[in-house]
């Protein structure tokens, strides 16, 4: 009786336990990992950091002072209305399978993150995890795009440019590379970008810089950098975010993420030297805005191959991408006499151009990567990585050229000559950055 008893209170002891059990216990058993999880939080946070708030320090110190707040005011809105446009279907159409057009575009299955919960699992991720984890890259891509019209561009233009943008150039290309679409189908190699995110935004730069024409002044008259102090600050908050963003990608907490942000690393610390060595000689001093653009380089032209690649073969593509990108800037501005003001197409659209090329390269067993998709050779991978830099470059500009020339026909595109020579702080938030 005794026996039966205490069978009796363990039967109950456990019925007990079921009861109180959280169901993420459950999602753990199916197949749940807490250190991944962890993970990848801490990366979207990471990411997020980038944009919010380093890429607008680096990018706002780059500016003239009358138009510091005009920076960070689009950053921080196209932070905003990203998050908004995700949650409404942003991530369902990148990342739901099932559409009559799956390999083109998702479904609106998950539209408003339906059928997204607390307990439903991505991978070893929950999925709000992984969805929170890819908007911080569909927040920081358009973003980019902002140093190809600064200073002259409205703010009434920015908001729907972006909403129109998202909808019609980043989330199809993000699709088609990492959400099941065409691209990922054929073997494209992207972990964490190239294509994605520094070609899209790089090109959509060159257009908007193109169908915006130059700032007054562009090539008569000298537009220094007014806080190069703050530009470090921001490049500084970009190489530690960095780390999010490629090690985030592996989506794992292992020695992958491990391998990808030494690989990094090695990318950015090689093109910041590069792209310094090129100005010390050509121009006979290093400048810290030379040295920190040439990080970004870096960062930008490793992305693709980060999470294929050994720490040499970032160390190379970091050096590459300081001497190509380098002399692509000096191409754009004084060859084609096109004012990206920030230099967004020659730091991240030539970047992720030659980025996404050379990964069929360093990604290779020869060369001390992780081996090619599909165990490719190198000559095949290239024509691979080839089509899918063509494509996204054509698709970017032509969508991006059409998206502008159908909002002038709505409304004006850039303020007034004498709004530009007053400064969009005033002009369009009625603020001024400094009040000294």
């Amino acid at each position: 009786m005794m026996r039966f008893s205490s069978h009796l209170l363990k039967g109950g002891a456990l019925f007990a336990l079921l009861l109180i059990t959280p169901t993420w216990a459950w999602a753990a058993e199916q197949g749940l990992d807490k250190a991944d999880t962890a993970w990848i939080l801490t990366t979207t946070a990471l990411v997020l950091f980038m944009t919010l708030p380093g890429l607008a320090l680096f990018y706002g110190g780059l500016v003239r002072s009358k138009n510091i707040l005009s920076i960070l005011m689009q950053c921080f809105a196209i932070a905003c209305l990203v998050s908004v446009l995700w949650l409404a279907g942003g991530y369902s159409l990148a990342f739901e399978h099932g559409g009559p057009l799956n390999g083109v575009i998702g479904s609106l299955q998950k539209a408003f993150f339906a059928g997204v919960a607390h307990n439903t699992v991505k991978g070893s991720l929950p999925e709000g995890v992984f969805a929170a984890f890819q908007m911080t890259f569909a927040i920081i891509t358009p973003a980019l795009v902002i140093g190809g019209f600064a200073e002259r561009i409205r703010f009434a233009v920015i908001l729907p440019f972006t909403a129109l943008w998202l909808l019609l150039v980043y989330i199809p290309v993000c699709h088609w590379v990492w959400g099941g679409g065409w691209m990922q189908a054929a073997g494209v190699m992207d972990f964490a970008g190239g294509v994605v995110v520094h070609i899209t935004a790089g090109v959509a730069a060159l257009v908007a810089a193109l169908v915006l024409g130059p700032r007054n002044g562009f090539q008569k008259t000298v537009m220094f950098p007014h806080n190069l102090t703050m530009t470090y600050a921001g490049a500084a908050m970009l190489w530690v975010g960095w780390f999010g963003f490629n090690g985030g990608s592996a989506l794992t907490a292992d020695g992958s993420a491990g391998w990808a942000i030494l690989a990094t690393h090695m990318g950015a610390a090689a093109g910041s030297l590069a792209w310094m060595g090129m100005e010390w000689m050509r121009h006979g001093k290093p400048s810290v805005l030379g040295i920190v653009t040439g990080m970004v380089a870096g960062l930008g032209t490793v992305t693709p191959a980060s999470g294929y690649i050994s720490p040499f073969g970032g160390f190379a593509i970091g050096l590459i991408a300081g001497v190509v990108c380098y002399l692509a800037t000096m191409m754009v501005k004084q060859r084609w006499k096109i004012d990206d003001s920030l230099d967004v197409f020659p730091v991240h659209g030539v970047g992720g151009m030659i980025g996404t090329l050379m990964t069929a390269l360093f990604a290779a067993p020869l060369f001390g990567g992780h081996g090619l998709a599909s165990n490719a050779q190198i000559l095949p991978q290239l024509a691979t990585q080839g089509v899918a830099v063509g494509v996204t470059a054509l698709y970017t500009a032509v969508v991006t050229w059409l998206i502008f020339k159908g909002l002038a026909q709505v409304m004006q595109l850039r303020v007034s000559r004498d709004q530009e020579t007053e400064g969009l702080d005033l002009v369009d938030h009625d603020e001024r950055g400094y009040n000294l």
